[in-house]
């Protein structure tokens, strides 16, 4: 509760930083912030507590991924100084509605009552929708905050209708009340359905397959700074609130929506692993890569008793090789008029390090050691073989290796091909931001207990 009020603070000083000509100490103080937000967070990760009638919940599940939730948005409120630069006037909305936006991602993994929960899908949704559409005279832009907005209301929609009908079999939207009465015997059709319904708006969230449609064209179409946004955090607090909705309703799930969550963790990977290997634009092919990787998140839904470790895990490597990976995309597309693959041509000639970063970020979405992301997939092919879904790690393990190709056609252009134009500047938040979510990532790598230790 004290993270979320220091937050709301956070955000409320962002927005009338403006007034007091405060925008050269905007970021930095913002920063700032979040670090002491970070150290508030993580000092109640012992100290379990509910307020307000149990709407917020203090558990350790909440803490650790807040605080993964507030690491990721120091990396983009850092990157947002330069890449707003030409938007100095408008640098406190954007940085305002990235805290806000954080606000609603904390609500979404510490809610105890499904009000809460969807008070907090909504506050980070609305603020995805604004930032999709930032570059007003941008047609692209424009065209991907009305598909967001459109697509992204109907799966509210669908995702309300489910809590109602949720509350309409049980009578409560206290979570640990519905979980009670869900292991009783008498439970009404309306509780399964609800769940089902409820269970599709957050699959539209993480842009699982058959729910997947919006994502390339709104990855393509939002600046950068928007995409990096929708593919780290966006993503990982709408796959760890999916975890958390469904372990606090259900202990087991039932058989058939097992299976369902099965084929949606096939078609997803498979889906987004095949049609990644079409993409020419770099953002479209990234999009299709976070498809697949919700594919593979899904599977942490198949052990709800004892995969929470294992998402955090997974969560944090792909989130932050995908901020490294951007820190390096936003810097050499931030003067092109396209993220095409042709764009970063030699760059391991003109900027060797940038280069090094974005191989080692793509290899560890790829699953290749020592990266995280390797022993993030080994974690939860494991869980998945003791729970029985064998063929399942088998089409897991045959899409890493498709994965390889579309990673390596990358990495291919920088190393292989000849540099279009010229080295240049870049400026030291790139560095700072790319090295360091790096850095972070590979240290996962080699010390995994770190993480997964946190929730056992």
């Amino acid at each position: 509760m004290n993270t979320l009020i220091a937050i709301s603070g956070l955000g409320v000083f962002c927005l009338i930083a403006e007034i007091f000509n405060l925008r050269k100490l905007l970021v930095p103080v913002a920063i700032l912030g979040l670090l002491a937000i970070l150290g508030l967070t993580v000092s109640e990760f012992n100290s379990p507590a509910a307020y307000y009638n149990n709407m917020i919940v203090v558990d350790k599940f909440s803490v650790a991924f807040s605080s993964l939730f507030i690491v990721l948005t120091i990396f983009l409120v850092a990157l947002s100084g330069d890449f707003y630069k030409e938007h100095q006037t408008k640098l406190s909305d954007f940085i305002a509605i990235k805290i806000f936006l954080l606000v609603g991602a904390v609500a979404m993994v510490s809610f105890g009552n499904l009000s809460m929960f969807f008070l907090g899908i909504e506050v980070l949704s609305i603020s995805l929708y604004i930032l999709a559409a930032s570059r007003r005279l941008d047609v692209k832009s424009n065209e991907a905050g009305m598909k967001y907005f459109l697509l992204g209301s109907f799966a509210s929609g669908i995702l309300l209708f489910g809590i109602c009908l949720i509350y309409g079999a049980t009578g409560y939207f206290d979570i640990a009340e519905i979980k009670d009465l869900s292991s009783g015997a008498g439970i009404p059709i309306w509780f399964p359905i609800g769940i089902t319904l409820m269970s599709i708006g957050m699959l539209f969230k993480i842009a699982a397959a058959p729910f997947h449609f919006w994502a390339p064209d709104v990855y393509e179409g939002a600046p950068t700074m928007t995409t990096a946004t929708m593919s780290t955090l966006a993503k990982v607090v709408a796959m760890a609130s999916l975890y958390k909705l469904l372990s606090g309703m259900t202990s087991v799930l039932m058989p058939t929506f097992e299976m369902v969550i099965v084929v949606v963790s096939i078609l997803s990977m498979t889906i987004g692993n095949i049609m990644a290997l079409r993409q020419e634009n770099v953002k479209r092919m990234l999009a299709f890569s976070g498809i697949s990787h919700a594919g593979f998140m899904l599977m942490a839904l198949l052990s709800l008793s004892a995969a929470a470790s294992t998402l955090l895990y997974y969560t944090a490597a792909y989130a932050l090789a995908g901020i490294a990976s951007f820190a390096v995309i936003i810097y050499v597309t931030r003067n092109k008029n396209n993220e095409d693959t042709s764009n970063f041509n030699g760059l391991g000639k003109t900027n060797p390090l940038m280069a090094a970063i974005l191989t080692a970020s793509l290899l560890s979405m790829a699953g290749i050691p020592i990266f995280a992301g390797f022993f993030a997939k080994f974690m939860l092919f494991s869980q998945a073989i003791k729970a029985g879904f064998l063929f399942l790690v088998i089409v897991g393990v045959i899409n890493s290796i498709i994965s390889v190709g579309y990673y390596f056609k990358l990495i291919l252009a920088m190393y292989t091909k000849e540099a279009s134009e010229e080295k240049q500047a870049v400026p030291f938040v790139y560095y700072f931001v790319a090295v360091v979510a790096i850095l972070l990532n590979i240290l996962m790598g080699i010390y995994p207990s770190f993480v997964t230790n946190l929730l056992s």
